[in-house]
């Protein structure tokens, strides 16, 4: 086989390995996915998961041996160091192999005890080896078996292969290796980044369905671990940067802190957990949220900005408006998350990129899913930015529509179609939608407002020349909203449904503030059908509009998040709000405030909302405590895993347990004296 191949030359072992890798994996796939043939059918996934998986392979053995592939371009030959290249190369060829073979071998048993491919869990229980090793033996010793004799043929066989195609090789000549090495890095730069277009490939670019093993089996084991262990290094811990607190002293804090009741918690798995009843109890409305790109309260008239929101000034005196609404953080990511979640900003990267919460993490869509909700994300670009995608699949979104989506949009920018052919989208989904009698939520994400500022020519009075600036972009939006309005309000839905215009975040935040208060305050205002106008001067955060809007649709039920339901609080509560600023996070309370800063003590500030500046001012331990708690909660709840609804199994403990002290509480009213008892009767 060797001398039938010799024109391959140094890279003949590679390319073998590289076609044997190859195969295993698709062998694989096509394996797992008949194993798992019911649920690959239920979404049609075939051929997705072939010519997707082959992407991802061939990604995949890029970065695996593209490095090899150079070092074998410049340090090959018959001298001594191209014999210790041949050397270090057999080691290379054979443990990438390994590594393939074993990841794939193991992959079964940890799609059948967590529902997808090997992940960071994968790594982490490397940290408990005994305790792993044991419970592996204990109950998986034929796989523990197996996996020992596939590694030693594995690594027994890829030391014999490799030795064999790397004998007798001819090596090109000294003057052709500069434009082998250049061709080399060519094509492995292009097949490990897999794509032409922003960004490289990555889960959330083949993800296609909210089925998370599906997905999962699209990519390959080794590819699945890997960019896994790349995200962990985004998952800063709150308690290493601001300071430790007693977790049960978090709980209680932040328990203390949503408002509710200590007797509204029921569990200590999910301790933020809470049953929350809807102010609203006629039939269930749907509901949009329109999230409006970069669009902070400085480029809203209504809001004391600049004059180019006229459809949104407007549309603020039909609805309840917000004036002192924050955003969470400065990233569309954090808004999503801090929308459709409720989750608190951490530190670290927003739960939409981070891995323990691409999978069974909390969000509106999963509770109206189970309400009987269609629940869809509509957006203009592509869906797989910042890992949205597989975040909505994997967490209660059921349907996405993107770029590739629309049909002869009338304007396509760099990110993707214009705010009119989203809008006009939305409408459409929502007209069937209620044609179908489909109760909805959606969520509707623009992208014309955002740097290069592409919109389409004459449909605004520029606020300024040239044209492409950010605020003749928000004028743009503006007019986009605008006309969706007139749609929505003479449409079929229009009486049945519940509106959120709410911005993600301001457009690039900063300041000389530890934290620029002012440029986290957004525009947002609720309206539609039965929606009285009125505004709201309190000091609330984008954690809020959750659980206000659940309330509002008439939706009652258990979730996890601590914002306030703002239909059952009183005018004058002083409201709070939470904004993270790179490592700096600002607690406010009124116009109280204290900031958090990595590795110091607590700053305490007053807060001048007509001059938009922050004055030092000391601040009590309790205010200190609550903002340090908020800082933790977020932190905490995502690496425990308790930021989810509750299990069928702990809610029919629950249950027991009402059960349990209803009827002690029935057998002690008996047993109560008769002059205890009657003047119950009375």
């Amino acid at each position: 086989m060797a001398s039938r191949f010799y024109f391959l030359g140094p890279f003949r072992s590679i390319l073998f390995f590289c076609l044997i890798a190859l195969t295993l994996v698709t062998v694989s796939r096509i394996g797992l996915g008949i194993w798992q043939a019911d649920r690959v059918v239920a979404v049609d996934g075939w051929s997705h998961l072939l010519l997707q998986g082959l992407r991802v392979d061939i990604a995949s053995l890029c970065w695996l041996w593209g490095v090899a592939a150079l070092g074998t371009a410049l340090f090959s030959g018959d001298h001594p160091i191209g014999r210790s290249w041949n050397k270090l190369l057999r080691v290379w060829l054979t443990l990438g192999l390994w590594l393939i073979v074993f990841l794939e071998v193991s992959s079964p048993s940890f799609i059948e005890e967590y529902g997808i491919r090997p992940n960071r869990l994968y790594i982490e229980y490397l940290i408990y080896p005994k305790e792993v090793l044991s419970m592996l033996w204990g109950g998986r010793k034929l796989e523990v078996i197996l996996g020992l004799v596939v590694s030693a043929a594995t690594l027994f066989g890829g030391w014999k292969l490799s030795g064999y195609l790397l004998r007798d090789l001819i090596y090109p000549r000294w003057y052709w290796r500069p434009a082998i090495a250049v061709l080399v890095i060519v094509v492995t730069l292009g097949g490990a980044r897999s794509s032409l277009g922003h960004r490289p490939l990555n889960p959330a670019l083949v993800a296609f369905t909210d089925d998370p093993l599906v997905n999962s089996l699209v990519v390959n084991s080794s590819y699945s671990l890997f960019f896994a262990i790349k995200q962990m290094g985004g998952e800063a811990n709150a308690a290493k940067i601001y300071g430790r607190m007693d977790e049960q002293l978090i709980i209680d804090t932040i328990r203390k802190e949503s408002g509710r009741s200590p007797e509204a918690f029921l569990s200590e798995q999910a301790p933020s957990v809470s049953f929350n009843a809807a102010s609203y109890q006629g039939k269930p409305k749907n509901l949009v949220i329109i999230l409006q790109e970069s669009l902070g309260a400085r480029f809203v008239g209504g809001l004391g900005g600049l004059p180019l929101t006229p459809n949104i000034d407007e549309l603020s005196k039909e609805g309840w408006s917000f004036e002192n609404l924050y955003a969470t953080g400065t990233r569309s990511v954090r808004g999503i998350e801090a929308i459709t979640t409720g989750f608190t900003p951490t530190p670290a990267r927003s739960v939409v990129k981070l891995g323990k919460s691409q999978h069974g993490f909390f969000t509106i869509a999963e509770l109206l899913k189970s309400h009987g909700y269609e629940t869809q994300f509509v957006y203009g670009g592509e869906s797989h930015f910042d890992n949205m995608k597989s975040f909505f699949l994997g967490n209660g979104f059921s349907n996405i529509v993107d770029e590739n989506d629309y049909k002869d949009p009338s304007f396509t920018a760099s990110w993707g179609v214009s705010d009119e052919d989203l809008l006009r989208r939305a409408h459409q989904e929502f007209e069937q939608f209620n044609q179908e009698a489909k109760p909805f939520f959606s969520l509707v994400f623009s992208s014309s407002n955002h740097d290069p500022y592409e919109f389409p020519d004459d449909k605004v009075e520029l606020y300024e020349q040239p044209k492409q600036t950010v605020n003749n972009a928000v004028k743009y939006a503006d007019y986009a909203v605008g006309e969706f309005f007139k749609l929505a309000k003479n449409s079929s839905y229009w009486d049945d449904t519940l509106f959120l215009i709410v911005a993600d975040h301001d457009s690039r935040v900063g300041g000389a503030s530890l934290v620029p208060i002012s440029r986290f305050r957004i525009p947002g205002i609720i309206l539609g059908g039965g929606v009285e106008p009125k505004t709201d001067e309190r000091v609330v955060s984008q954690i809020d509009m959750a659980p206000t809007l659940l309330s509002m649709i008439g939706v009652s039920d258990y979730y996890p998040m601590l914002g306030q339901d703002l239909t059952q609080v009183s005018d004058d509560w002083p409201g709070r709000a939470l904004m993270q600023y790179d490592k700096n996070m600002a607690y406010m309370r009124g116009d109280d405030v204290v900031v958090l800063q990595p590795e110091r003590e607590a700053a305490g500030f007053k807060y001048d909302f007509t001059s938009e500046t922050l004055t030092a001012k000391p601040q009590d331990d309790e205010m200190k405590q609550a903002a340090l708690a908020w800082a933790l909660w977020g932190s905490m709840a995502y690496q425990k895993g308790s930021f989810r609804s509750l299990s069928s199994e702990e809610m029919l403990a629950i249950n027991r347990d009402k059960d349990i002290e209803q009827q002690l509480a029935q057998e002690d009213a008996i047993n109560l004296p008769v002059e205890a008892v009657t003047p119950l009767r009375l």
